[in-house]
């Protein structure tokens, strides 16, 4: 049995064990109970608030590309502890539940010494400690498809004092954006040893937690998640007793609201569902959340055919880009957030368009030229390399998720019109991270129907957030990498795209140390990124907040984190 089958059968025996098992060599330390969550129908009470998601679907490791989604999002923010929030006003401030102080102790090297709260535990007894930062820092530093992991590559040590609850943090050099690591921290005595390793790290459930909530049940066939007050959280306990994350009906979350099945909603919305919304008046407030995460065309210059900058450069061409923005919005409030920059997405400071003025339409001319030059003939209708082969793409999406896995449907209709053989497939999500599009000797991964594939184009998320330094340098970084027995170092792709330029990694390294600004980069960035065609930006994703009149202090949220980070604040309203 290969090394991705076996991956495979584990991961269906985890889904099939999930709630027996939770699929870990340690037995994680509340198994979810027997008893079961709420029917849709069911009454709601004063202790209990019922939010409205697009899907509760796993994974949910917030560090992982693969698990990008609203409810991993909210489960994160309810029940992972962080060194740093921001505030609403878009500030990191010092979480002091967690923390009790943080300060830079050296300068040469840079060092950084977190203190942590004696008394914060996670929801098995075990403390909040040095091994939870080192773990986090290793696995970001290593492992392939993780969310913004360039700050975590410049730690070169993590020291425990104090029993643990002393971290000093060395870094092989200043780094501006520090404040921005240690988010969403991890029990790593639980995820350590688990089978599968950080690939598997919460495919389907939560194994303790570190805030003011935990998991009781996650029941898929229901489509709910029920969770509970945390009774060992040693901080202000949350105000209600129980929250349920439930699985929206694919007409939008409308009708539920109204009934009062739902106390407030934060999904995706089509111009139709958003209309729905609309038309339930003034007692439903309204709020568009921008997402953080851009949809995003790879054309990954790692093996032919889009190793040729003229190939990438012609299908960049027959690419419309309007359509597929369509396709993956609906005409909902993400059809305002069209990401026409490169570098920043609509909702970070300082965004600006930088489309050049030939790229806003699909130039079929300019292909068919590029492709000539690259040596295709086009025969009956079909491109063809010398030797009468047919320029063949595999466009992958990450699994089903939407709305990636339409838009590469439609982008692969666009490339068979064109002539280009195209295929569209949906390997499982960590599958498809997990995979080093840098490495010669990658296994083909499952291409989600048994068939093993190669991926030429990727249609998914990039993340953004507060750091846009650390969101670029993640990006588009190189690796060094050892390459013999002497320790010689060579350099290779550090990203999803499998792509590593020397004039874009000395600009990586710059901004990302705070030599130069990334503000004052983008005038020479911008042009240079888009005369590349590896990355085709379309548009940031955005939810619908609608909150009903029986419950009290449901906001927005700070810049990318959404409501839940406010959850212990909620009340429920009851007449």
């Amino acid at each position: 049995m290969s090394r991705r089958r076996g991956w495979r059968v584990w991961t269906a025996l985890c889904a099939a064990a999930l709630a027996a098992a939770g699929c870990t060599s340690t037995p994680p330390p509340a198994p979810p109970p027997t008893s079961v969550p709420p029917s849709p129908t069911a009454e709601t009470t004063q202790d209990q608030i019922v939010i409205g998601v697009d899907s509760i679907a796993g994974g949910y490791n917030p560090h992982q590309l693969a698990d990008m989604s609203t409810t991993t999002t909210a489960l994160a923010q309810l029940l992972l502890p962080s060194v740093y929030r921001l505030s609403p006003g878009g500030k990191y401030k010092l979480d002091k539940t967690l923390m009790r102080s943080v300060e830079v102790i050296d300068e040469d090297p840079f060092t950084v010494a977190y203190t942590v709260r004696q008394d914060a535990s996670w929801s098995d007894g075990a403390p909040i400690a040095a091994e939870d930062f080192r773990y986090l820092a290793d696995q970001m530093r290593a492992q392939p498809g993780t969310i913004s992991p360039a700050g975590y590559r410049l730690i070169t040590d993590v020291q425990s004092r104090e029993g643990g609850k002393r971290v000093e943090v060395t870094f092989a050099e200043k780094f501006p954006g520090w404040r921005g690591l240690f988010q969403n921290l991890l029990p790593s005595h639980l995820l350590k040893d688990i089978p599968g390793g950080w690939q598997e790290a919460m495919v389907g459930s939560y194994p303790a937690s570190g805030g003011p909530y935990a998991i009781k049940t996650i029941d898929v066939g229901r489509g709910e998640i029920l969770i509970e007050r945390n009774e060992r959280y040693w901080e202000k306990p949350s105000a209600v007793d129980q929250l349920i994350l439930r699985a929206a009906d694919t007409e939008g979350p409308a009708e539920d609201l109204r009934n009062k099945n739902l106390q407030f909603s934060l999904t995706a919305t089509d111009a139709k569902q958003l209309a729905d919304l609309r038309e339930l008046g003034k007692g439903v407030e309204l709020h568009t959340v921008s997402s953080p995460q851009v949809a995003e065309v790879l054309l990954r210059p790692v093996t032919d055919p889009l190793a040729d900058d003229k190939v990438r450069e012609a299908v960049a061409a027959l690419i419309d880009r309007d359509e597929l923005i369509e396709t993956g919005t609906g005409g909902g409030p993400a059809a305002k957030l069209r990401a026409d920059a490169q570098v920043l997405a609509p909702s970070q400071r300082a965004y600006k368009s930088t489309l050049p003025s030939g790229r806003a339409k699909p130039n079929p001319a300019r292909a068919e030229k590029l492709l000539r030059q690259a040596g295709y003939r086009r025969v009956a209708g079909e491109w063809q390399n010398a030797d009468s082969e047919p320029l063949r793409l595999v466009v992958a999406s990450p699994g089903e998720q939407e709305p990636y896995a339409s838009i590469a449907e439609r982008l692969v209709e666009q490339l068979e019109k064109a002539g280009i053989q195209a295929k569209a497939v949906q390997p499982n999500p960590r599958e498809l991270y997990a995979v080093d599009p840098a490495d010669p000797d990658a296994e083909p991964i499952d291409d989600g129907t048994g068939d093993e594939v190669t991926v030429d184009v990727l249609v998914g998320p990039r993340a953004v957030s507060f750091d846009p330094a650390s969101d670029f340098a993640s990006r588009f970084a190189c690796r060094t990498v050892d390459t013999s027995d002497d320790a010689d170092t060579d350099v290779e792709p550090g990203n999803v795209a499998g792509w590593c330029d020397q004039y874009l990694q000395a600009r990586v390294e710059d901004v990302l140390a705070g030599e130069r600004s990334l503000r004052s980069e983008l005038s020479s960035l911008e042009p240079w990124l888009w005369r590349e065609n590896v990355v085709i930006p379309l548009f940031q994703l955005a939810d619908t907040l609608a909150v009903g009149p029986d419950v009290a202090g449901v906001t927005e949220g700070p810049p990318f984190g959404g409501p839940f980070g406010s959850a212990v604040n909620w009340i429920r309203i009851t007449e």
